[in-house]
């Protein structure tokens, strides 16, 4: 058996360069990768100019002074003009757009936009958070919501993100929303379009995809789905990009806790309620309470079992079985209004 100094050297031989990233390939490019971490500093920061004193690496430190944002936000736009040019530069080699001179232009002008925006986002941030506050009976104060929900900071850092994902960033806007997705378990794809006073309460297991469009003053659940219902593919067999494939959510809408919304010809009607679990492909209309028949269920003594064979109630009994079954597996749909 060789020994370890050469296992060592002929392992290196094989994985020090990795062939299939065009950026690289050869001696000194490896600075030039779009780095996790310094996207991370610069998220933080970005966090810390719209909650000052709150979030960021500067959280609670007495230095929260306007010169001390000042050098803040010019720190993370010199690094994040540099990070975007590195990302468009990557994307330019995979594509082969051969025009990569234009990727300084172009990484200034989306961190141009996404600081002109920061003030913007900073207002829409404080309708989400109080959102929250009037949405969650256990929330105690705004500042409560601001450095403990992380529904809030989900929404903080996909704000951002799809300021940038809007002007055609590559990689970082993936980068910021699946931080954030690591740090909350909430899924927030950076091309969503979600309008103001949204509130994620819980927030586990949330999914919202790409092409979702969501309105103002809507509030779902932890575990909720907004997916796609099927990929369409192109005649050689590989998934067609950049096509409508997630639903569209109308304003004043609740979700419960489970509910799964798919396919991009979905709409859920403006001021309506969908239940727990409930599996929609299909549109509702406005004013509309969605939910799943009740199942009944089989109570028994403790200690005792359910015997072989054993058959569930008829369906008179409300049982499973029959036409009444199959009714109540579905879900139902009340238009008229939600209900209190």
């Amino acid at each position: 058996m060789a020994g370890l100094a050469e296992v060592e050297k002929k392992t290196l031989s094989r994985v020090a360069t990795c062939w299939q990233c065009p950026v690289a390939r050869g001696r000194g490019r490896w600075s030039r990768l779009v780095s996790q971490k310094e996207v991370e500093t610069v998220l933080s920061d970005l966090i810390g100019l719209l909650f000052p004193g709150c979030h960021g690496r500067f959280a609670g430190a007495r230095r929260c002074g306007r010169p001390h944002f000042a050098k803040v936000l010019r720190f993370s736009v010199r690094r994040l003009k540099t990070i975007a040019t590195r990302s468009f530069q990557y994307q330019c080699r995979f594509d082969r757009c051969r025009r990569c001179g234009e990727c300084s232009r172009k990484s200034g002008k989306a961190v141009g936009a996404l600081v002109e925006a920061l003030p913007e986002i900073q207002a829409t941030l404080q309708k989400d958070i109080v959102a929250a506050y009037e949405g969650d009976p256990a929330a105690r104060s705004t500042l409560e919501v601001v450095v403990s929900y992380p529904g809030l900071y989900a929404i903080a850092v996909h704000r951002l993100a799809h300021v940038l994902y809007r002007q055609g960033v590559p990689l970082i806007p993936r980068i910021m929303s699946e931080h954030a997705h690591s740090k909350t378990g909430i899924d927030i794809h950076p091309g969503a379009q979600i309008g103001e006073g949204f509130f994620i309460d819980h927030g586990t297991g949330v999914v919202i995809g790409e092409t979702c469009v969501i309105g103002r003053n809507v509030k779902i659940y932890q575990g909720v789905t907004l997916g796609a219902l099927s990929f369409v593919k192109d005649s050689k067999g590989r998934l067609v990009k950049g096509i409508k494939r997630h639903p569209d959510v109308g304003d004043n809408v609740v979700i419960y806790a489970g509910a799964t919304i798919l396919g991009g010809n979905t709409k859920i009607g403006s001021n309506s309620e969908i239940g727990g679990n409930v599996w929609l492909t299909h549109s509702v209309p406005p004013n509309s309470k969605v939910y799943n028949q009740q199942p009944r269920p089989l109570i028994m003594p403790a200690g005792s079992h359910l015997a072989r064979g054993h058959v569930q109630a008829s369906p008179e009994e409300g049982g499973s079985g029959g036409e009444r079954g199959r009714r109540n597996s579905q879900s139902r749909i009340e238009r008229g209004g939600r209900q209190p």
